[in-house]
């Protein structure tokens, strides 16, 4: 095989098959070689291209996030209260996570590295998403204190963690093959419980 790149070669899709078996397999159990014969690359054609491994999985993330895992962060901060902004999300979660012939599940969380003896810019780079979007949660919990609709004293910070941690845990049941009803149904779970959640988080004085 020819060291340059295929006549044909398109980066968007070679890009885009290397994201559908990095969410499939995970960044440790994809291999070089699952990686030049889904994308259609010999190795110097994929380093040129995308840099390294560790490179070329960050691109697929980020692709992810533009595609099959865009829609669900989308009415976040449109969506009036905060407690019907998390049911949203949390509903528009098991729906994305249950698409017909795509993995299941997001692939931010399931196609993370072990941390121990992991690629550090991997394990950092995802880190990193998962935080913006937790971050992202706080915001809002602040903006609904601000507006009225949570106490003064709410910990904020610790119900976004309570949001993201279920969140990462339907990805974990989509993946064992829970139904889309079954996801449902964690989320109207997380919204008939929030007031108790919101009681039980108020920093006391």
């Amino acid at each position: 095989m020819s060291r340059g790149r295929p006549r044909n070669f398109s980066r968007d899709e070679a890009l885009a098959s290397a994201m559908q078996l990095f969410w499939d397999k995970g960044y440790d159990n994809t291999s070089l070689s699952d990686l030049t014969r889904a994308m259609g690359l010999n190795p110097p054609s994929l380093y040129a291209a995308f840099g390294s491994k560790a490179q070329l999985f960050i691109e697929a993330v980020d692709l992810y996030g533009r595609t099959d895992g865009a829609g669900i962060w989308d009415e976040l901060e449109t969506v009036p209260t905060a407690k019907a902004a998390v049911h949203d999300l949390l509903r528009r979660t098991a729906e994305n996570f249950t698409q017909r012939g795509e993995p299941r599940g997001c692939m931010v969380v399931l196609s993370a590295p072990q941390m121990a003896g992991g690629d550090a810019e991997v394990c950092d780079a995802l880190k990193l998403r998962r935080l913006e979007k937790q971050m992202a949660l706080e915001q809002r919990f602040e903006r609904a204190v601000e507006e009225g609709e949570l106490p003064v004293g709410v910990d904020c910070a610790a119900i976004a963690a309570y949001v993201a941690s279920l969140q990462h845990g339907m990805s974990i049941q989509a993946r064992d093959g829970a139904t889309r009803e079954t996801l449902v149904a964690i989320a109207d779970c997380a919204a008939g419980g929030w007031d108790a959640m919101i009681s039980a988080n108020i920093r006391p004085d």
